[in-house]
């Protein structure tokens, strides 16, 4: 038996494979279970296990040098804005770079993770040789948060005879000369959908609930998300700073005929797109309020105008689902599932969760960080608070996000990305020296009886 808690990780995504490399690094024995034949989750196009929601023209709304991993920089010939192709390639360097792809199980997949009264998770798989139960003392959920579309809540009245998709299916526009597209939402994929349809449809239509502010990806020349990005300058301070770099760049939403936003910049996830507005300016998008209702071959809006359509694309996002826990186990009732650090179950002290969070900024380098700061803690080299203390922390945490943030299900698990990671680093401080008034003890002790297929040496 191992001196070290064992481990398995759930996915091999984006996060998945980071939070593999900590565990590997610390020396932790681990199994990585991944149930499709590659790495990359979304970001592999056409990944066979269904999850991904990539589309042909994909590129990230991040710049390359906010994305990447701290170990393993993207190489200098991807452009500032990479596309999905770069992405998926750089995966699987990473992957082999530091010798993980043998360690994970490809087409394995999890059907059931279970925790016994003992502490010891019970991890059913089903993989090329067979299903089989297997002991583990930790499961790292990294399943992904973009796969499970959700459609509108509550459907729309009427009925439509044209096709209604969800974006997590749209894969190119092709099929979509001389058509009449109406694209629903205003997030980033709402936005790449829409003006790659506006070259090809005969119509296209973006039809929205609220309105949002869409920012480009370059502000004079420079990646916005490079800009003013310090945590140690108060929130309110960065976002007059943005502000008034936008007013004087773009102008307002208004100016372009879209809806005013009903919030603040930052009070919201960030709409990414350099070439939205110009179409709307060009008339090739025409914006709409939300369908109010659907009628045969034509579309209602809430402003009482009315469009005939061929195709409706509902980016309305996505549900948080872990269908391997049982239900009233672990689960996220309308996208929320409070945790300490966005990491850590307050309850469950062998259960951990990388990359369930919504930055705005670049996820990848905070996987990254939650692995590692995981891997502390299953070798003793963090300890965390109290029960208390880290329901006290949830609690003034998700105050401060609804207070900052719209309601909506899509601002359940925010973070500001330069903040959080100033915060980890911190928590993860003050977590070394309670490990050393504790004596290094290890909190989830080894107790599973069967050593991973990938223990590390």
């Amino acid at each position: 038996m191992s001196t070290l808690p064992t481990a398995c990780v759930i996915g091999a995504g984006s996060s998945g494979i980071t939070a593999a490399k900590a565990l590997l690094d610390h020396g932790v024995p681990f199994d990585a279970l991944e149930m499709s034949d590659r790495v990359g989750g979304n970001w592999a196009i056409d990944n066979p296990n269904q999850v991904s929601s990539a589309y042909r023209s994909l590129h990230i709304n991040t710049s390359r040098e906010r994305m990447e991993y701290s170990d393993y920089p993207m190489p200098k010939s991807y452009p500032d804005f990479p596309k999905h192709t770069h992405i998926a390639e750089y995966f699987n360097a990473y992957v082999d770079h530091f010798g993980l792809r043998e360690r994970i199980e490809f087409e394995t997949r999890v059907d059931h993770a279970g925790r016994r009264e003992d502490g010891v998770w019970e991890v059913r798989v089903a993989g090329p040789g067979g299903g089989e139960t297997r002991e583990y003392d930790a499961v790292l959920v990294a399943n992904g948060h973009h796969w499970d579309p959700r459609w509108p809540e509550p459907p729309f009245p009427g009925s439509f005879d044209g096709v209604e998709m969800h974006s997590h299916y749209y894969r190119n526009p092709d099929d979509w000369h001389g058509k009449r597209i109406v694209v629903l939402g205003m997030g980033n994929s709402a936005m790449d959908i829409a003006v790659e349809a506006s070259y090809v449809a005969d119509k296209v239509f973006l039809a929205a609930r609220r309105g949002a502010h869409v920012v480009p990806k370059y502000i004079f020349g420079k990646p916005i998300d490079q800009i003013g990005a310090s945590p140690r300058i108060p929130f309110s301070v960065r976002r007059r700073i943005i502000e008034a770099l936008l007013r004087t760049y773009q102008g307002t939403m208004e100016q372009y005929g879209l809806p005013k936003p009903d919030h603040r910049f930052g009070e919201a996830h960030p709409t990414v797109s350099g070439d939205l507005l110009n179409r709307v300016a060009h008339g090739e998008i025409d914006p709409k309020p939300n369908i109010a209702r659907l009628e045969d071959d034509r579309i209602r809006f809430a402003d009482g105008s009315v469009a005939q359509a061929d195709v409706i694309v509902y980016c309305t996002g996505y549900k948080v689902t872990f269908p391997f826990f049982d239900e009233g186990f672990i689960s996220a009732p309308d996208n929320d599932l409070p945790l300490f650090k966005r990491t850590f179950h307050p309850d469950i002290d062998s259960v951990f969760f990388v990359g369930l969070l919504q930055p705005l900024g670049a996820i990848m380098p905070i996987a990254e960080r939650q692995g590692v700061w995981v891997s502390e803690y299953l070798t003793g080299r963090y300890a965390r608070p109290s029960r208390a203390e880290m329901r006290a922390d949830m609690e003034r945490e998700r105050e401060r996000m609804f207070r900052r943030y719209v309601r909506s299900k899509r601002h359940t698990m925010q973070v500001d990305y330069d903040d959080f990671m100033l915060d980890l680093e911190r928590e993860t401080k003050r977590g070394r020296s309670r490990a050393r008034e504790r004596g290094w003890s290890l909190p989830v002790p080894p107790r599973a009886q069967a050593a991973p297929a990938t223990a590390a040496a």
